[in-house]
């Protein structure tokens, strides 16, 4: 379909509404006696009840999930699907079908299939000698890997700030706290995810940096005055924005600003409360458009999020979104059954119902249809081969996790490693050694790196510790047995993002309870291990933050900021950030990366 021709069109407020809308498909149950919310049935191939939705209400775009992802025929074979469905609508314009495929942490296509790199943090980590060129080859990868299956949109490059140590949502997702790094690197990952046309969405604005609360959980707030904000939060996104690297879209941040907007709204449960960003027609008009000059797209972060489901019903979430100027409401409800399908529906009427009582500006309205509109005319939504199933099934998995695309995450990961005390000396702590204890959060990490250690040192025992579950008395007895400790944590734990969005909560909660005696637990042994004069090395596996905490009792720091596991079968596990840190240990390459954060000695 031509430029010409999806521009042409005068759109019905149908459907200006239903491009409006992105979609959350991730699960779908056809037997009616389940409860929406205890379906967990996985949506891998496209329902005629979901595929008749698409064409009758014209929707905009969909957002996949890991489990709408099984493998590369049939990630193909369901994005075509959902395209097919598109194009049978009156108005026929081709879907956004978008995703959640930051890198490093935030993946959802499996990583034993796609490339997933090793994150923003370790790619800041690189900047010093390196430039731009992880960020923009990193974002190459991934563009190509999404655009071969059938997916356009990425909600990536974040460019929060991290500032808060404590930030339980961000951290490795960010470059760093330095803005103008954050802003370089993230102006080269929107110009090569769009230039291989798949279209970037900049997030979380204004900024979602210095925050220790998760908006998927809560709503945090930001205390910063105008001064900071501007200097701090916003200043990537201006830069970007002034530079001429203007994504294609920009995500909003449910957190409260009271420096740049303290009017208040009444909750679903009575509370005045003060605006979140997203609802904020002075930060999301008035500031992103009129003062920092955005002519694109702009889309919410997940309306199912707690930040705001806690406060508001779909209904008034979406009508106060699009009050605030913002052009797309992304995930208003969760469609997993018919009765989903009758919710979208009065949804939909409620918001014509809206716009033709004048509570929403007609005219304003249609602009921002427009805008989405103009936006698809602009990128080649459709993949090479949307024509044919088998040529395009064919290419995805010629392109996804090639071995190409893997050295260029392996080279990541080793160029990310940062020496933070005697790190270049670790292969002499290894000398000599005949029995190593490597202390890890669970037991898969402790074998990924055990096992790339094992192919050059045969005549070493290792003996993996996993603090998710294990007996204080036989690790302090093994500590006390062995001749080195290597140490590994993560922190802070997984958010809600990470583990695949607020559909796990009883997975978060789980996971929470695992980890919240795990810092004590490693600090006891790291203890023990000094004590008795064992040599040691602390890996700092996530946020560098932690080796404020337990770098001390190490000989030896180093920081990967990354532990991904890219493969994963039985007794084999494997992945760049431990084969990296591997090379580290051994001697075999020396770490120059350089921290993109402050720690607090």
């Amino acid at each position: 379909m031509s430029a010409s021709s999806l521009a042409a069109p005068a759109l019905t407020l149908k459907q200006q509404i239903g491009q409006k809308l992105m979609l959350d498909f991730r699960y779908y149950c056809e037997d009616k006696d389940i409860n929406s919310a205890r379906c967990r049935t996985p949506m891998t191939s496209l329902p005629q009840p979901l595929a008749k939705l698409i064409t009758e209400q014209q929707i905009g775009g969909v957002i996949l999930f890991a489990e709408n992802l099984e493998s590369s025929e049939q990630m193909v074979k369901l994005t075509q699907q959902l395209q097919q469905a598109a194009q049978q609508s009156e108005l026929g314009a081709p879907l956004f079908i978008s995703i959640d495929q930051e890198g490093g942490r935030v993946a959802r296509i499996p990583r034993d299939l796609g490339t997933a790199m090793t994150g923003n943090m370790s790619i800041g980590a690189t900047y010093a000698r390196h430039g731009t060129d992880f960020a923009r080859r990193s974002a190459e990868i991934i563009a190509s890997e999404l655009r071969a299956v059938g997916i356009n949109l990425n909600y990536a490059p974040t460019v929060d700030v991290n500032m808060n140590p404590d930030n339980p949502v961000i951290n490795v997702r960010s470059f760093g706290e330095d803005p103008q790094l954050v802003a370089e690197l993230g102006g080269a990952q929107v110009d090569a995810y769009q230039e291989q046309q798949v279209i970037a969405a900049l997030k979380h604005f204004p900024g979602h940096g210095d925050t220790n609360v998760d908006s998927h959980t809560g709503l945090p707030r930001v205390a910063h005055d105008k001064e900071q904000v501007m200097a701090q939060d916003l200043a990537p996104f201006k830069r970007i924005i002034d530079a001429g690297h203007a994504p294609g879209m920009i995500m909003t941040a449910h957190i409260q600003y009271p420096a740049l907007d303290n009017s208040t709204f009444v909750s679903k449960d009575g509370d005045t409360m003060i605006k979140p960003a997203t609802m904020s027609r002075a930060i999301m008009t008035d500031l992103l458009r009129t003062e920092l000059g955005y002519n694109g797209v702009t889309i919410t972060d997940a309306l199912d999020m707690a930040g705001i489901s806690h406060f508001f019903s779909a209904e008034d979430a979406v009508i106060n979104t699009f009050k605030a100027g913002v052009d797309i409401a992304l995930m208003p409800i969760a469609v997993r059954n018919q009765g989903d399908i009758a919710k979208l529906s009065a949804l939909i009427d409620a918001v014509a119902k809206a716009v033709q009582t004048g509570d929403l500006d007609a005219g304003e309205f249609s602009q921002s249809a427009a805008r989405v509109m103009a936006l698809k005319a602009s990128y080649q939504l459709l993949p090479e081969h949307h024509r044919d199933l088998g040529k395009q099934q064919a290419l995805a998995k010629q392109v996804l996790g090639n071995a190409k695309h893997r050295a260029t995450e392996a080279e990541l990961a080793s160029a990310a490693i940062t020496d933070i005390k005697n790190g270049k000396h670790t292969a002499s702590l290894l000398k000599g050694a005949k029995s190593v204890a490597i202390i890890m959060p669970d037991t898969r990490k402790c074998m990924a790196l055990e096992q790339a250690l094992q192919g050059q040192l045969t005549d070493i025992q290792f003996h993996c510790l996993s603090l998710q579950g294990h007996d204080p008395a036989k690790a302090q007895a093994l500590i006390k047995e062995v001749d080195l400790v290597i140490a590994g944590n993560a922190s802070p734990a997984q958010s809600a993002v990470e583990i695949g969005g607020m559909d796990d909560g009883d997975a978060i909660a789980q996971f929470a309870l695992s980890q919240a005696q795990q810092p004590e637990a490693l600090e006891r042994l790291l203890k023990q291990a000094k004590q008795t004069h064992k040599p040691t090395v602390f890996v700092s596996l996530r946020a560098p933050y932690d080796i404020a905490r337990f770098g001390h009792y190490a000989d030896a720091i180093l920081a990967t900021y990354a532990y991904n596991i890219d493969v994963d079968e039985g007794e084999k596990v494997q992945g760049p950030a431990f084969s990296a840190l591997a090379k580290v240990l051994l001697g075999e390459q020396t770490p120059r990366g350089q921290l993109p954060v402050t720690i607090k000695q």
